[in-house]
């Protein structure tokens, strides 16, 4: 007696080699019928069933053709940029900035306001969503999604932002007006994490399953990836290392107060600028005083030791944990302290523990938290409309 046959298996094969086939056009294409056949290892009949059924349901497009031998050219097939949308922004605490993309990752439009004459976070969403939608030619329906990076806790089972003290305004509750006002899916990422997501995409954790991302910068933040996966821990706070208890610093003991935590204070862009102000280097912010640091050359090595030494000592409660092979320092200070502060604290963290990661500095050119909230709208986006090629 045979193996009982399973239900749906032709239409769930048929799905899988249209995903195999939509991938291949967004990272190879455009490509003929015979090229999607041979690269997906499809029969030229399969293939051309295949390209028919994406092209009626309006995901692929015919884009030109391909000069051959005999007989008539061949068709070039593409995905259509614009099957779906999505659009991924930056909250701070001046402003929003707001990009949108087409479904092949293409950023076609721009948003940016300022949130200083408004303390009504929905109103400037909206605008900075529709204006963004609008100079990319987009209807806003057909934006399938949109990911806010802001600072804080992301909470994991409701979605909605806590804690996040430089945007007062922003609540419980905030997430579900927005997808009532927009009438579209909604969801707030942390700013670090989105930055991580942004690093394993185009920057240096590309191709890398395990790393962690060390944000320096105004605030100290730590996103962990796993397995190619976020760990964003029960609450969200995973990576909140501002408040690790590290020496040289008073510990707090109410958190909840907007009390600096220990690393925070040792480590944060305050503790940066002070320090700096020791070395005799001055800047208006933490990151030109930094650049101004590594433009000295060998007299600015002192200054850069120090702060490889204070930044190591949230790198190595980290690493000592996760065991990473690598470690990315992103943020303003990380950016602008570069391989000469990356290779400072690899050296420093094999020196006080038992875990020797590579260290490495950002490489991601532009707005990493931006970056990432764009690819993780993108990757939401294909698993809906591709994942759902077959009625």
């Amino acid at each position: 007696m045979g193996s009982p046959r399973l239900p749906g298996t032709p239409r769930l094969l048929r799905a899988l080699n249209d995903r195999a086939a939509l991938e291949l056009l967004l990272s190879r294409g455009p490509l003929t019928r015979a090229q999607l056949g041979e690269l997906t290892g499809l029969s030229k009949v399969t293939a051309s069933q295949l390209v028919e059924r994406l092209e009626e349901r309006g995901l692929v497009t015919r884009v030109g053709e391909q000069a051959g031998g005999r007989g008539p050219n061949a068709q070039l097939y593409a995905v259509t940029p614009g099957s779906a949308y999505v659009i991924g922004a930056v909250v701070e605490a001046d402003r929003v900035v707001a990009s949108c993309a087409d479904i092949t990752g293409n950023v076609i439009g721009r948003a940016e306001l300022s949130t200083k004459d408004t303390d009504e976070p929905v109103k400037v969403v909206h605008s900075a969503v529709v204006q963004a939608a609008d100079s990319a030619n987009a209807d806003l329906g057909a934006v399938r999604r949109v990911v806010l990076g802001t600072p804080g806790l992301v909470d994991p089972s409701t979605g909605d932002i806590t804690f996040a003290w430089n945007l007062p305004r922003w609540h419980r509750g905030l997430l579900a007006a927005l997808r009532e006002d927009l009438s579209t899916t909604v969801v707030f990422g942390n700013d670090v994490n989105l930055a991580a997501v942004a690093e394993a995409h185009e920057g240096a954790a590309k191709g890398v399953d395990d790393f962690v991302l060390i944000w320096a910068g105004g605030g100290m933040g730590l996103a962990v990836m796993l397995g190619g996966r976020l760990h964003e821990g029960s609450t969200g706070a995973a990576g909140e290392i501002g408040y690790l208890p590290v020496p040289g610093a008073p510990i707090p003991r109410d958190t909840y107060r907007r009390s600096k935590g220990a690393f925070q204070q040792v480590a944060g862009a305050d503790a940066v600028r002070a320090v700096a102000r020791e070395h005799g280097f001055r800047g208006s912010s933490a990151a030109e005083a930094v650049k101004a640091a590594i433009a000295a050359g060998t007299r600015g090595g002192p200054l850069l030791d120090e702060l490889a030494r204070r930044l190591a000592l949230g790198v190595a409660s980290s690493c000592v944990v996760l065991d990473p092979p690598l470690v990315v320092l992103a943020g303003e200070v990380g950016q602008a302290g570069g391989t000469a502060l990356a290779e400072r604290v690899q050296h420093e963290v094999a020196a006080i523990t038992l875990v020797s990661p590579r260290v490495v500095a950002t490489e991601v050119s532009g707005d990493p938290v931006l970056i990432g909230a764009l690819r993780t709208a993108l990757n939401a986006v294909r698993d809906e409309v591709f994942g759902s090629t077959v009625g």
